[in-house]
């Protein structure tokens, strides 16, 4: 009787194919598309320090173990005020509250250029985590859940978050070539600074604009897409409290999300470690100049791009989550061991580029999976843990690389022990029940 009703509410609310086709368009210009924007300009204001440590280290007397303390320490203001900030879109506004983050975080990278002293370092790099903290749990958790059913998440998550190697393709030349920059009596890493702080404060005003908090709110829609939308969430929402109703407490006590929240930690202590050092050790192994290390990384970053892109849409057509964002850590940790083992520049850089195609493949997978079984304030509370605990390990990645790098004089064995967090992340992975939905 249930498998009955169910058949025939998927048939009432499957819209016509060309209604469908015009829906989906009008969802990337207005919900993906800025999300997008907002996450390229996040990431180029999160990741400029890698390039910018080319010269500003020099400049500054700062030691590996400086700059990679001041690296991780973002994370501490990220870890701090991300599930509040998480809480408080799903109860207030969305829309307002990453036009909030965009300006603040603009303001805190515009005064990166003005460091002198380590503790001016630290202080700014902790103000950047705490005023961008929570940006992509709200996309997660509150944003894309409204406008996308579960089974459309991997594949709009995929492309949201394309922006992370679209960002480093961009930005990778770009920071090469302003670091060659002195203008004003700035050094080329103040220019960097500077001029990459400018579009989070121009586009933060244009968000509050551009986005919506809900389908009821957007002009652009017909009134039957908005009842679509609007029917297709309430249903979601409703066979979740079906089978379980999570409080926010409950959810962020769940086994399943501590589980979560083990794995991205072990992910994501790679990822950075691998994100902030790879252009200073891909310049030390070759001794390319600052220019020739950011066009090459354009490499890696658009071998991620179609990683990101192949995952998510293959993972929405067949339903499987665990081995599509699996498989990608295992080849990650092949390319930060090939890295760490061979020293020609050659087979280094290979090991970049799969390291790179690994460690980004997996998000539009990943972020999908906790709206599987949660959803409203559980869900923002959950992803904002989920998150916040992968940001430690955002944190332990880039600083003891630079403490092994001090003590060792290379990164090998730093390599090495990244390497190994993203395989038992990928490990953990496979362990992860079933999602609920049809496509499982």
């Amino acid at each position: 009787m249930t498998a009955g009703r169910t058949s025939k509410q998927d048939e009432s609310n499957r819209l016509d194919p060309g209604i469908q086709r015009s829906l989906d368009r009008k969802r990337l210009w207005h919900v993906l598309l800025p999300l997008f924007v907002g996450s390229v300009i996040a990431y180029l204001d999160r990741v400029n320090l890698a390039y910018a440590a080319l010269t500003m280290n020099e400049d500054l007397h700062f030691s590996a173990s400086v700059f990679g303390l001041g690296a991780g320490i973002f994370f501490a203001g990220y870890v701090l005020f991300e599930i509040p900030g998480a809480l408080i879109a799903e109860r207030w506004s969305a829309r307002v509250w990453l036009v909030r983050i965009m300006v603040s975080w603009g303001i805190v990278s515009l005064l990166m250029a003005f460091v002198r002293t380590d503790w001016q370092f630290y202080l700014l790099r902790f103000l950047l985590g705490a005023a961008e903290a929570s940006f992509y749990p709200v996309a997660y958790a509150s944003v894309i859940p409204r406008w996308f059913a579960a089974e459309e998440r991997p594949r709009a998550i995929a492309i949201m978050l394309g922006s992370l190697p679209v960002s480093a393709i961009i930005g990778s030349p770009l920071a090469g070539w302003l670091l060659t920059c002195h203008v004003a009596g700035f050094r080329g890493w103040q220019v960097l600074f500077l001029i990459e702080a400018v579009p989070a404060l121009v586009f933060g005003v244009l968000l509050w604009f551009w986005l919506k908090d809900w389908p009821k709110d957007a002009t652009w829609l017909t009134e039957a897409e908005q009842e679509h939308l609007a029917t297709v969430y309430q249903r979601e929402v409703a066979e979740k409290l079906a089978r379980k109703r999570y409080t926010v407490v409950q959810a962020l006590c769940d086994g399943s999300v501590w589980k979560l929240c083990l794995i991205y930690f072990l992910w994501i202590t790679g990822y950075w470690g691998y994100n902030y050092w790879t252009p200073t050790v891909l310049q030390e192994a070759s001794g390319w100049s600052s220019i020739r290390v950011g066009w090459m990384l354009v490499i890696p970053m658009s071998l991620a791009l179609g990683g990101m892109v192949f995952v998510g849409y293959s993972s929405s057509r067949s339903g499987e989550k665990r081995w599509h964002a699996a498989a990608p850590l295992f080849l990650a940790a092949v390319g930060l061991g090939l890295g760490a083992t061979f020293r020609e520049p050659l087979w280094g850089f290979v090991g970049v580029c799969l390291a790179g195609v690994g460690v980004y493949s997996p998000f539009g997978v990943w972020w999908s999976y906790p709206t599987t079984f949660l959803s409203g304030a559980a869900a923002a509370g959950a992803i904002g843990l989920i998150n916040s605990c992968g940001n430690v390990g955002g944190f332990l990645g880039p600083y003891l690389t630079g403490v092994m790098k001090d003590a060792t004089g290379s990164v090998e064995g730093a390599y090495l022990g990244l390497a190994s967090s993203l395989l038992a992340a990928g490990a953990l992975m496979l362990t992860l029940r079933r999602p609920n939905h049809k496509k499982s």
